[in-house]
């Protein structure tokens, strides 16, 4: 995937465990681990607004793109 999902970072930089975010926020724990793992598909913008006013953060700040390296061969023109 190329979208490398930073939320551990941001929680660590807060000084907040995941188990607080998930009950400030109203989602569930496993939830958080999903979204800290990049193991989704999506994020709703509604759940990433929450996310971002309780670290008090930007969306660039939980997520990043990193385009994914590829061979000569694999290349299409």
């Amino acid at each position: 995937m190329t979208i490398i999902v930073d939320l551990d970072v941001m929680l660590a930089r807060r000084k907040v465990r995941s188990k607080d975010l998930a009950a400030a926020i109203g989602i569930t724990e496993q939830q958080v681990s999903l979204l800290k793992s990049g193991k989704v598909k999506g994020v709703r913008f509604e759940t990433l607004d929450k996310i971002c006013l309780h670290l008090d953060c930007q969306p660039g700040d939980l997520m990043r793109y990193e385009p994914e390296k590829q061979t000569e061969d694999a290349r299409v023109f």
